[in-house]
Formats: C-alpha cells, sequence, structure tokens
C-alpha cells in the first residue's frame, strides 16, 4: 500500500495538474462501477438467498412437530442488519466522494498524502467487509467466467475442495469438482444457449470432488453477470442438500417397504399418497389405483372418521384408535390407527396424515381366545364340583365360584388360605405328601378323599383328584384340583349299608319267626284244648288262660317282627288304626322301657277304618314314636309320650306328642325335606320324616307339625276314613271258641281232613283238636304218605304246610298239594287250606286260595274249614 501511495505522489508531481485529476477521476469512475456492481450482486445474492431459503424449507419446517415459523423472521432481521451493516459502507464511501469532489474541485492543489492514505483505507476496509460479508455464508457462492475460469469464491467453496484462495482464483471450475454423470460438459454447452438468453437458472445438481467417490448434491441458482447488456461471468449460490437428499431417500426407501399403510390427505378426505403396503392391504392392484378413492371410501362410517377428526384436531398425536376399513372386494378390516395433521401459520389443518396396521386376525383370534376362555368359565362355574389351582408353594391361585357352595366361603377370601389349612389333622399328611409327589413330578394324577371343615364348621368330607399343571416351558407351575363333595354319598353308602345289615336280620328273623310260629302254634293248641275241656279246675283253666295269653302275645310280636322285617306286598285294605297303633308300640316298647319313656295311648272305640298298607302306616307311626323317643333323650332322663286319636270330619287324626327338645322356628320349614335332620351327627340320615311324608301323602293323607309352649313338639296325621261299603268288622280276637264251634259244628261233623306237616306237633295237636269236633282226621308228614293215603281214602279238605322241611328231596307244600288234589278218588276235588309261618299274601290272580298263618288257634282253623266248606261256587286251587 506505501508503494501504491509513493508511486501516486510522485506521478502528481511529476504530473500536469490536468493530467493529475485526469488519472484520478479515471480511478474514481472504475471504483464507482465496481462498488456499483458489488453492491447489485450482494443485494441480488442475499434477495435470491431469502426467497430460496423460504421456498425450500418452508413445507419442511411446517410439517416438523415443533413450530419453527420464527425462522423466516430470523432471516429478515439478518438482512435488516445486513442494510445497517451497507449503510455505514454507504457513508464511507459518500466520505470518499466528498474527497475526491474536494480534490476535482482543487485540481490545483494536488492531494495530500494524508488524504491518499484516507481514501485507500476507506477502499480498503469496505473490500474486507465485503469479503468478510461473502465468507461468512454457509452456501457456497461462486463467480465464474463464460469459460469456466473462477473469478470468485467463498470460504465455504475452498473448504469444499480443500484449497487456498490464491489456488481457486482464475483457474478452470473443472479442476476442482465435475458433474456426478460424468455428463457435466454435455450438458453445460447444451444449456448455456437457454441460460444466456434467460439469465437466470435454478436447479439441483449432481456433483462429484475430482479425486472422490462421494457424491453432493446441490440446489443451486444462477444469474448472469452483465457489463452493459453483454453477459460476461456467471454468480452461482448453491445450497449442500446432500443429506437432505439422502434423508429423502431413506425416507422413501422406508415409506415404501413399511408392512404397515401409510396414508396422506386434505381435510376433504382427498388422498395424497399412500403407500404400496395400504394398496395391498385393501385389495388394490396399485397405490394410484387407492389415490383415486377418497378416505371417505376407505372409512366409510361417518360417525368413525368425525371421531377420528376431532381427535386429531384437539390431540397432537392418535395413537392406537381402531377403526373399520373397507377394502375394495366390500370385506371389512379392522385397524389400529396413528394419525396426526399438519397446519399452516395461522393454525389450520392442510392435511392428515396416519399409519394404519391391520388387526383383523388379531380381533378374530382375541374372539376365539375370548370365546374360549368364555367357554372354560362357564364350564367351570356348571361343573358340581370345586375346581381350585394351588401354586408349588401351596397358595391359592384360582378357585371356582363353587366353593360357596361346597363350603360356604367367598372366592375372596380363599386369597388368604393355604392348602391343608382347612383339613382334619388326621388326613393333612397323606394330603401333603400327595402334593409334593405332584410338584416334583413323581406322580401325573392323583385321587384322595379328606375331611374339610366348612365356614360353618362342619367338616364335610372331599373326594379330590389331583394333576400337575406346565407352564410355556414345561415346567410344573402348581396343581389343578378338583373336589366333589361326597358327605351324603358316604353317608348314602353307610346307610345302604346299614339297610343291607337290616335287610340279612330280616331274613334272619323271618326263618326264626317261622320256626318259631310252630311250637306257638301247638302252646296255642294245646292250651285252648285243656282250657276247653271239661272237667279242668277253674285255677287250672286260669293257668291256661294265663299261658294261652302270653303265647298270643309271643305270637303277635313274632308277626310284627316279621312284617316288619319282610314287608308284604302293598296293599291297601281296611285297617283299624287302634290295633296298629299296638302293634306300632309293642315293636318299640323294650326301647322305649329301657329309655324310661311312659307311653300314653287311649284307644277310641266306635273309629271308622281307614284305607291303607299296614306295612307302611306302621312304618309311619314307628318313626314318629322313635322321634319323639330321641327327643326326650337330648333333655332329661325320663319323658312321656302322648298318642291321641279321634276324629276331625271326614279324617282320622293321630297326634303323637312328647315332652322333649322341640322343634325351632327356623327348621319347622325344612323339617320333611330329604337329608335335614336336627339330630346330632351320626344321629340320622335325614330321611325317616320325608319317607313319613311321603307315605302319608300317598294315602291320601298329611302330616302337621307344630312346637308346644310348655316345650316339646307334636306331630298329627290325618288319614281318610274308609268308604262304609268297605269297613266291615273283622272277626275280633277276644271271640271265644266256643261261639266258633256253635256255629261251625254242623258243616263240620263228618268230614275227612288230610294233614300234611312235617312237624309232629302241628300234626297231632290239628288231629286231637278236630277229632275232638266231630271230624274224620289223618296225619302225613311227607307228601309220600300223603299220597299213599289220598289212593286209598277220598277227603273234603287237605291242611297243607307251604314250607316242608328242606331237608327231603321232596316237593315243596304247593307241588305235593296240587298233586294230592290230582290223585283224589272222589269226583269232588278236596279244598285245599295252606298253613304257613310267613307272611300271608295275595297272590294277585283272583284265585280263592285259602291260607292259615302260624300260629293258630283251633277256633282259627275252624273257622277256615268253615269257610272253605260254606255252600258258595268253588274256586280251584290253580297252578
Amino acid at each position: 500500500m506505501g508503494q501504491i501511495k509513493k508511486g501516486v505522489t510522485d506521478a502528481s508531481r511529476r504530473s500536469s495538474p490536468a493530467g493529475a485529476r485526469m488519472a484520478v477521476s479515471e480511478r474514481l469512475e472504475q471504483f464507482e462501477r465496481r462498488q456499483s456492481e458489488l453492491w447489485r450482486l450482494t443485494f441480488f445474492l442475499l434477495l435470491v438467498l431469502s426467497i430460496v431459503f423460504a421456498m425450500v424449507s418452508w413445507e419442511t419446517i411446517r410439517s416438523l412437530a415443533h413450530r419453527f415459523e420464527a425462522l423466516p423472521i430470523g432471516l429478515v432481521l439478518l438482512v435488516a442488519l445486513f442494510g445497517v451493516y451497507a449503510w455505514k459502507r454507504t457513508q464511507e464511501i459518500s466520505e470518499l466522494r466528498g474527497l475526491v469532489r474536494g480534490i476535482e474541485q482543487r485540481d490545483t492543489i494536488p492531494p495530500s498524502e494524508k488524504q491518499l492514505d484516507q481514501l485507500f483505507d476507506v477502499i480498503s476496509r469496505s473490500q474486507q467487509g465485503y469479503r468478510d460479508l461473502i465468507d461468512s455464508f454457509d452456501d457456497i457462492l461462486l463467480a465464474v467466467s463464460l469459460d469456466g475460469q473462477v473469478r470468485a469464491a467463498n470460504r465455504s467453496f475452498a473448504d469444499l475442495v480443500g484449497a487456498a484462495f490464491p489456488q481457486i482464483i482464475g483457474r478452470p471450475l473443472t479442476e476442482f469438482i465435475e458433474e456426478g454423470t460424468g455428463d457435466g460438459g454435455e450438458l453445460a454447452k447444451r444449456a448455456m444457449p437457454r441460460f444466456l438468453e434467460r439469465r437466470v437458472w435454478t436447479g439441483i445438481v449432481q456433483v462429484r470432488l475430482k479425486g472422490g467417490n462421494s457424491i453432493y448434491y446441490f440446489d443451486c441458482v444462477a444469474h448472469a453477470m452483465l457489463r452493459g447488456n453483454d453477459v460476461h461471468g456467471i454468480t452461482i449460490l448453491a445450497r449442500d442438500i446432500t443429506a437432505m437428499r439422502k434423508n429423502e431417500a431413506r425416507f422413501t426407501e422406508l415409506f415404501e417397504s413399511l408392512q404397515e399403510g401409510i396414508y396422506i390427505a386434505t381435510p376433504d378426505d382427498h388422498l395424497i399418497d399412500v403407500n404400496p403396503a395400504l394398496a395391498r392391504m385393501l385389495g388394490y392392484e396399485s397405490k394410484e389405483e387407492l389415490l383415486s378413492r377418497s378416505f371417505a371410501d376407505l372409512v366409510p362410517d361417518e360417525a368413525q372418521r368425525r371421531a377420528l377428526r376431532e381427535q386429531v384436531e384437539n390431540q397432537p398425536m392418535v395413537q392406537g384408535r381402531e377403526i373399520t376399513l373397507t377394502r375394495k372386494d366390500g370385506k371389512t378390516l379392522v385397524c389400529l390407527n396413528t394419525a396426526g395433521a399438519v397446519r399452516d401459520t395461522s393454525g389450520r389443518v392442510v392435511r392428515y396424515y396416519g399409519a394404519l396396521m391391520d388387526i383383523t386376525e388379531r380381533r378374530e383370534m382375541e374372539r376365539r381366545l375370548y370365546q374360549q376362555q368364555e367357554f372354560a368359565r362357564r364350564l367351570i362355574d356348571s361343573f358340581p364340583d370345586l375346581i381350585f389351582v394351588v401354586d408349588t408353594a401351596g397358595h391359592y391361585t384360582f378357585v371356582s365360584p363353587r366353593v360357596k357352595d361346597i363350603l360356604g366361603y367367598e372366592t375372596e377370601e380363599t386369597q388368604t388360605m393355604e392348602l391343608g389349612g382347612r383339613t382334619h389333622l388326621e388326613d393333612r399328611p397323606a394330603l401333603l405328601a400327595l402334593f409334593a409327589e405332584l410338584v416334583a413330578g413323581r406322580q401325573a394324577f392323583a385321587s384322595l378323599e379328606s375331611r374339610v371343615r366348612n365356614k360353618q364348621g362342619e367338616w364335610r368330607r372331599l373326594r379330590c383328584h389331583f394333576s400337575p399343571l406346565f407352564n410355556e416351558t414345561g415346567k410344573i407351575d402348581g396343581v389343578v384340583v378338583s373336589a366333589r363333595d361326597v358327605t351324603e354319598l358316604k353317608r348314602l353308602e353307610e346307610q345302604l349299608i346299614q339297610a343291607e345289615k337290616l335287610a340279612a336280620m330280616g331274613q334272619m328273623l323271618a326263618g326264626v319267626a317261622h320256626e318259631l310260629n310252630n311250637p306257638l302254634t301247638a302252646i296255642l293248641g294245646v292250651t285252648e284244648l285243656l282250657r276247653d275241656s271239661e272237667g279242668v279246675q277253674e285255677n287250672t283253666k286260669r293257668q291256661l288262660e294265663l299261658t294261652h295269653r302270653q303265647a298270643r302275645r309271643a305270637a303277635r310280636i313274632v308277626q310284627n317282627l316279621l312284617e316288619f322285617s319282610r314287608p308284604a306286598a302293598p296293599q291297601k285294605r281296611p285297617v283299624d288304626l287302634n290295633s296298629l297303633i299296638e302293634r306300632t308300640l309293642q315293636l318299640q316298647d323294650h326301647s322305649l322301657r329301657r329309655n324310661n319313656v311312659q307311653v300314653d295311648f287311649q284307644p277310641q272305640s266306635d273309629l271308622p277304618m281307614v284305607i291303607g298298607d299296614a306295612n307302611q302306616l306302621i312304618q309311619v307311626f314307628l318313626n314318629l314314636i322313635s322321634n319323639a323317643e330321641h327327643a326326650i333323650r337330648e333333655v332329661r332322663e325320663t319323658g312321656r309320650v302322648q298318642i291321641r286319636i279321634g276324629r276331625i270330619g271326614g279324617h282320622i287324626s293321630v297326634t303323637v306328642q312328647d315332652d322333649g327338645v322341640g322343634v325351632s322356628q327356623e327348621a319347622l320349614p325344612k323339617l320333611f325335606d330329604p337329608f335335614y335332620t336336627t339330630k346330632r351327627p351320626g344321629g340320622g340320615t335325614g330321611l325317616g320324616l320325608s319317607i313319613c311324608m311321603s307315605i302319608v301323602r300317598e294315602h291320601g293323607g298329611s302330616i302337621d307339625v307344630e312346637t308346644l309352649p310348655a316345650g316339646g313338639s307334636a306331630f298329627t296325621v290325618y288319614l281318610p276314613v274308609a268308604p262304609l261299603e268297605t269297613s266291615d268288622t273283622p272277626l275280633e280276637a277276644g271271640t271265644s271258641s266256643a261261639e266258633t264251634v256253635s256255629s261251625v259244628g254242623d258243616i263240620l261233623k263228618g268230614r275227612s281232613i288230610l294233614v300234611l306237616d312235617d312237624e309232629e306237633s302241628i300234626r297231632m295237636l290239628l288231629e286231637e283238636g278236630l277229632s275232638a269236633h266231630g271230624m274224620r282226621v289223618d296225619c302225613a308228614a311227607n307228601s309220600q304218605e300223603a299220597l299213599e293215603l289220598v289212593s286209598h281214602r277220598p277227603y273234603d279238605l287237605v291242611l297243607c304246610d307251604v314250607n316242608l322241611s328242606s331237608g327231603s328231596q321232596g316237593p315243596s307244600g304247593r307241588e305235593a298239594a296240587l298233586q294230592i288234589v290230582a290223585f283224589s278218588r272222589n269226583a269232588t276235588k278236596p279244598e285245599v287250606i295252606f298253613m304257613t309261618g310267613d307272611l300271608v299274601e295275595g297272590d294277585g290272580s283272583g284265585s280263592h286260595i285259602y291260607q292259615l298263618q302260624k300260629p293258630f288257634r283251633i277256633s282259627d282253623v275252624l273257622s277256615a274249614l268253615r269257610e272253605a266248606l260254606s255252600p258258595r261256587p268253588i274256586k280251584k286251587l290253580q297252578e
């Protein structure tokens, strides 16, 4: 700079004043032209840079989740600062111009060295300022000639090519970069005429650095530099968009390869763009075909679209909303929609975007899974068994609702329980040992019965089945248990065993009763014969009468036991309730006397009969008397049972009253329910009263129960009165044999009787007793003897024992009677009267078969003989 100033000074001294002014004017004009060009270039570049930045970046800024609309405002501020900076430089130029004018006006006076220093200092600072301004640009700024030589470049270009400014200025641009495709020269030749015509060009250029393989993308704006009206150079502003292009490429690749459907739509439901996955999802051949449809065609439900639009507008992002789409073929898809909105500077939505995931199969699987779970839940709820799951530590993880019905616990109450916590101490070790075996995998299935205490404190017997529960890795994760309440089943089993014992006892009693009936028959017959014989002293008669009554009592007891243990087939006939209750009391007499329970029973005379089965009614009254006895023993050592019988309208009432514990008001409605009992555990099955109610109702009656104020209870049985035509008075037990003899003497005298019985005492009794009444009697011990007698003599009647001795190999009593009738010599076949120690039952065939039940008296035999020989149509014995 000093040399320049010295040269100027020397020239001014050597030259004339006119020459000096001309030189300064030329230099000033040159400076002003360069300044104008620089200003125009600078402001033009700023304007172009602002416009390009706004155009390129505006949509990107608007699509971001965060708002960057302030960037254009920052750009305006930057331009304003640049204007201030330029104004300051203009002031300096104005000062320079003032100095130049002064020099021109004082052309006679050469400029001083100070003025020249000031002038060059202003020029130097102005050039440095413009250079600093251009170097501050992040974008590349170039000025090249038409033949491609670099005239000016900023620091961004130097950093890109890795060269200093002196190495760049004046060198061809092709020494540093080349067009990425390798056709840069040909492209420049083809584009130059059009550029010279329009003098401006914008576009994206793909370049590669010399000696490198990396591709760069620049968004370029080129303007012609004019000198006058001629183009003598080109200014290029290039913005590096390589990263943006790579991001766009990656986004495009991602957009095209995503399996989820992507869509972009306008607020008026017009589709802007979709990816191929959405087209495939909806059954379209291509995305172009799908773009021809509207969003409303895909989601025809207006309510869904409106709800989606409201959510997107009120939330930054809507995630996981379920919507239903319609495919091209009309089928529906269930999708999860994640959507958002793009807004302009005023906040108005300009477009929507979203991602769709097809979950139709998932929803179908969920529906099937729900159905399976619901089926399993309903199946478990409908099981009569209790189902529960226990983990390896013995804690309950699942308990079915049946726990409420079986054990009385709510499901929530079992969460704090452990396996075996409510199990009987005697059963707990076996339960825990079995559980350990299952958890260890040593058993795959096991069963066990154990006693468990319910919420009310009662012990219930549960039959449990165990099986291990495996997790997804095949490891035992717990144990599944199904438990069935078998308390009542066990009770029924015990009752069945007891019934079998009673049945066996009944068979034994039947055999004993049959064997007892034969000697009792002999005792009754002999005492009766001796008592009715002439010349017997009164003292002897009284003793014989006492013996006879006791034998009759023994016979009645045997009869009652036989009827109770082996009841005959139900046969409803007129029944005298007075005698029926007396027979019942005889059966219960021993137990009542042993437990100090007195019975007050007052029979009522002139009571009509009822139609019923005697054995079943005995069972009813026996159960009521037994319950009364138990009720008394609950509260005291002795007690009293009162039995009252009477008539109320068309019914006979029998009331069994006790002074025992009574029946609570809570138990009254359930007293006749099966298996309900108020007795202590083991004291009853709860079936007695329910059976009694069933029997009484089957007889057309009813049972009432009441609790007495003074304690105890009263059960009243109501049975309908028998119709008058069926109420025939039976033969009284107290009818004297003399009356019977007088009524049958004329019919039986002279009759021939054959007695077939394997008991000698019976044969002797009948032979002596019947012979005393004028009948001819022959006796046989077996069928062979009887047939021998029949072959020689005719008989009017045959008295045959049904159960002949089992030791003989001959026929039974009925078969022997048939043979005797068949071999009879007289034209009129003899009548047959069977004798048996078992219960006498009708055969139900309508045939008239005479039967005598042991033990019997001679008077009973005479009555049977008279009935068999009475003048009426004879009904012969049927096979």
